[in-house]
């Protein structure tokens, strides 16, 4: 299992403030706190860019890169703000994400396509909804496949988000649930005949809301996910009590016959 920073985002005030002064130092001292803390992958989530300032995800690719050689994760809706961030990448990142929302599937997918880069499937429907049961997140993974495949994606380079859901929504335990179960069938082979390429957004549990609940549930959740077979875990990696499950999840990984 592989972990991914998810520190680089715009809700980190320290990366929006580096952003709009256009600042490196601040992103690079951040960056540099994410190597030693052993990362394998860094995601980069400007938030909203309005289109005079797409070339900011440039700007943070740049200054990224002038201090680290891990891989990059670009993450956001926007597909112009990811082909800027695409533009100067010194190695193929992971993009993040395509979605069935139509502008998604005509833009995204085809440059991933053209760049051969990976490509995340967050299982959003047409409406950018998460489905909340195991049947339906299975439906759209096949069918998210299925648009990548056609149009001209190789199946090695998919990885599949089946939506962790936020620890406020009414119904988070059947949706964390069907998540879990998401993950095995997909890990495992069940589903495509072949082990799938997965990923989690741990931080989703309790953006926003870190004071009212407690970090211990995104452990609990990450032994589950890992347990399934989960391939990358999305997380704040500057959170040292976390980190240390994670390590500790992947040594017992290490060690399963």
């Amino acid at each position: 299992m592989l972990v991914a920073a998810d520190n680089l985002n715009a809700l980190n005030p320290v990366l929006a403030a580096a952003l709009k002064h256009l600042e490196k130092g601040p992103i690079q001292d951040l960056v540099r706190r994410l190597d030693q803390a052993g990362v394998d992958l860094i995601d980069l989530n400007p938030g909203y860019l309005a289109p005079r300032h797409v070339d900011q995800m440039a700007f943070l690719v740049e200054a990224v890169q002038e201090v680290s050689t891990t891989r990059l994760i670009l993450d956001s809706p926007n597909p112009r703000v990811l082909a800027a961030g695409l533009a100067v990448c010194r190695q193929p990142p992971i993009l993040n994400a395509l979605t069935l929302e139509e502008n998604k599937l005509k833009e995204i997918l085809p440059l991933a396509v053209a760049a051969q880069t990976d490509l995340v499937l967050l299982l959003l429907d047409e409406r950018s909804m998460p489905p909340p049961g195991l049947e339906d997140k299975i439906t759209l993974a096949a069918h998210l496949r299925h648009e990548a495949l056609a149009g001209g994606m190789a199946e090695h380079r998919l990885i599949y988000d089946p939506v962790l859901p936020h620890l406020s929504w009414p119904d988070v335990y059947y949706q964390t649930t069907a998540v879990v179960h998401s993950v095995r069938l997909l890990a495992s082979g069940a589903l495509f005949g072949e082990p799938a390429r997965t990923m989690a957004g741990l931080s989703n549990l309790r953006s926003g809301r870190r004071r009212i609940y407690p970090p211990e549930l995104e452990a609990a959740c990450l032994g589950l996910l890992a347990g399934a077979g989960l391939g990358i875990v999305l997380l704040d990696a500057l959170q040292p009590d976390l980190l240390r499950q994670v390590h500790l999840v992947q040594q017992v990984l290490r060690e399963r016959p």
